[in-house]
């Protein structure tokens, strides 16, 4: 096995087409969003016999407590035919040690304290072991999802309303009856900036850090040149109730951004835009709808009893979560995010991001 740069977008995306499961951080686009915030992006593809096995594309982060290296949703691995258990874990062990191999000499290069790997491997047993045997550890926090959810749109629109949380249903058929309801979908750049006005407040609600408008302003201008992206904004009246920005990427719509103000809660505005969002997808010919990260709420993050509920102690995206459930659809889980020491002024990023993680309630 060889590792060659790619730098041919056709070439690249091609490769992508026949993988599963999709992930648009692995996109030619996502790269260069990357660059135009100032990042260092590199393509990279594992090769044998002129045949292109894996493909990972990998960001420099520079950060105060520490640089580092960072593959998100990846390596993006090409399934194998007709192989047996364990003639695929050894193939996957190959090209994660071929990666890691390439990833430690750029890290010397570029001086960077550690690699950060978020796999879109399943999360299971086997999976682990691979990466604990090639010396890495759990990292303390997550960039992107461990756990998505993913909702199959091929059935027709009423199999897909059948299938929804009773509640869900209700709510998007009241939506669709109020005349003073409506969905504006937009590829304008004017719009993006009410989007951002909803979406900083909703940070402020939530109590999280938002990407600036700068941000969001250049993800959409990089996705919306090959019309990958379209931005859905719920008015009610004169007012903007809610918004969403969402990838359109090889037959998968990813729901990427999303805010609401809660001036009119009885409102679903957002249920609105979600089941407009959905039948979009539908027309432009995709499979999946992701709607992207949720809380394990099943596990560590399960509500203990009420008491702890009305404190509210549950994990923040606990509401977010339960809506988006509520469309019907599967969970996703892959490996946790994996970090590789490089450098021991790692630990100094360890503990910072430890104590972040405590401090949000994760």
């Amino acid at each position: 096995m060889e590792i060659r740069k790619i730098k041919n977008r056709e070439q690249w995306e091609e490769f992508l087409k026949d993988c599963s499961p999709k992930t648009f951080l692995q996109s030619w686009n996502w790269g260069e969003f990357q660059k135009k915030l100032g990042e260092k992006v590199w393509r990279l593809a594992i090769f044998e016999n002129q045949e292109i096995l894996a493909q990972a594309q990998v960001i420099k982060v520079k950060a105060k407590r520490g640089t580092f290296l960072f593959l998100p949703h990846g390596p993006i691995i090409k399934k194998q035919k007709a192989k047996s258990k364990k003639q695929n874990y050894n193939f996957k062990v190959k090209i994660l040690k071929t990666l890691l191999d390439e990833l430690k000499n750029l890290a010397k290069k570029e001086k960077a304290v550690f690699l950060r790997i978020a796999p879109i491997l399943e999360r299971n047993q086997e999976n682990e072991r691979i990466f604990k045997n090639l010396g890495f550890k759990e990292a303390p926090l997550h960039i992107h999802p461990e756990t998505t959810w993913q909702l199959d749109i091929t059935l027709p629109e009423k199999d897909l309303l059948m299938e929804m949380r009773k509640t869900t249903r209700y709510l998007i058929r009241q939506a669709l009856k109020n005349p003073e309801l409506k969905i504006i979908k937009s590829k304008n750049l004017k719009d993006l900036k009410i989007f951002n006005e909803i979406y900083q407040q909703t940070a402020k609600r939530q109590r999280f850090v938002p990407f600036s408008f700068e941000y969001l302003k250049k993800e959409f201008e990089t996705f919306l040149k090959d019309k990958e992206i379209l931005l859905f904004l719920a008015k009610y009246q004169q007012e903007f109730l809610a918004g969403a920005m969402i990838i359109f990427w090889q037959k998968e719509a990813f729901y990427h951004q999303g805010a609401s103000i809660k001036k009119y809660p009885k409102i679903p505005a957002s249920y609105l835009i979600q089941w407009e969002a959905i039948l979009e997808a539908k027309k432009r010919g995709c499979q999946t709808y992701n709607f992207w990260g949720i809380a394990d709420i099943n596990q560590k993050s399960k509500i203990k009893n009420q008491k702890e509920k009305s404190e509210g102690k549950e994990h923040p995206w606990f509401g977010l979560t339960l809506f988006k459930m509520g469309f019907g659809g599967h969970k996703k889980e892959y490996v946790k995010t994996q970090d590789f020491v490089i450098s021991q002024k790692y630990w100094l990023n360890f503990v910072v991001e430890k104590l972040r993680k405590i401090k949000r309630g994760y």
